[in-house]
């Protein structure tokens, strides 16, 4: 994605002097936050305790509409939350980033091989995308993300991420609990505990489209126990403290019986 956020406080410089381009234009929320000496071992060096890059394309107010090309596809990003479910308030620097927002315009489609396939995406549809898929630009007063429809993970009709529907060849995995023991017994720290690369399959994805514009199933279906990369794909947490993951099916390396 075109954001990059790094926060903190204080004196802020900033980026007035960017060059701006008629109807769009870099946002000038640029910032270098409480620059300062320290410190260590008697030596003095400098560090950053803040820093905010925001490179959202602006679109100037007399443009009014927007329309994505080819098998783009334009997503009105959902405001993060700000508090906990406990109703605590969250500070800006814990606020994660959303990876969720409503279709509002999608484009004609694209071309494989001689036929035409338009997307399968409406516009009112809530999606989830992948964390560092498309280019951020504000429009109309909110941030709003392009981004090709490959890159939506799935769409989503509640707040629970259990019941994502996987779009093409996605997969949604409900993650295997994290050995809280070793074999002869001891308690692991949350240091020592190794990240799962085991689960089970909770939804799939139609499929992906061959060189014809054809769907091919996928080779795994739900209730599989799976291995998949430890690395791959985009981590959720259920609205029960379950983790899931939703990856690609290329990710997903054996079924486990």
């Amino acid at each position: 994605m075109a954001t990059t956020q790094l926060t903190s406080a204080a004196s802020s410089i900033s980026a007035k002097g960017f060059t701006s381009f008629e109807g769009l234009r870099a946002s000038n929320a640029v910032k270098l936050s409480s620059f300062s000496p320290l410190k260590l071992n008697g030596e003095t060096r400098r560090s950053f305790r803040g820093l905010v890059l925001r490179a959202a394309t602006t679109v100037t107010p007399k443009y009014t509409s927007l329309r994505p090309l080819g098998d783009r596809v334009l997503v009105k990003i959902k405001a993060a939350e700000e508090k906990t479910s406990g109703g605590i308030l969250l500070p800006t620097t814990a606020l994660s980033k959303p990876q969720g927002g409503e279709v509002v315009a999608v484009g004609e489609g694209r071309l494989i091989g001689k036929n035409k396939v338009e997307i399968s995406l409406k516009t009112g549809t809530q999606v989830v995308y992948s964390k560092y898929a498309g280019t951020e630009v504000e429009f109309d007063g909110s941030n709003h993300l392009i981004l090709k429809e490959d890159d939506i993970v799935g769409t989503l009709d509640t707040d629970d991420i259990k019941d994502l529907k996987p779009l093409n060849d996605r997969v949604l995995i409900k993650v295997a609990e994290i050995e809280e023991k070793t074999a002869g017994g001891l308690f692991l720290t949350d240091a020592s505990k190794e990240k799962p690369s085991i689960g089970t399959v909770v939804a799939v994805g139609p499929g992906r489209l061959d060189d014809e514009g054809d769907r091919k199933p996928l080779s795994v279906a739900p209730g599989n126990t799976v291995l998949y990369s430890k690395y791959a794909g985009n981590d959720f947490k259920g609205s029960d403290g379950s983790n899931y993951i939703a990856l690609r099916a290329s990710d997903v390396m054996a079924i486990l019986s």
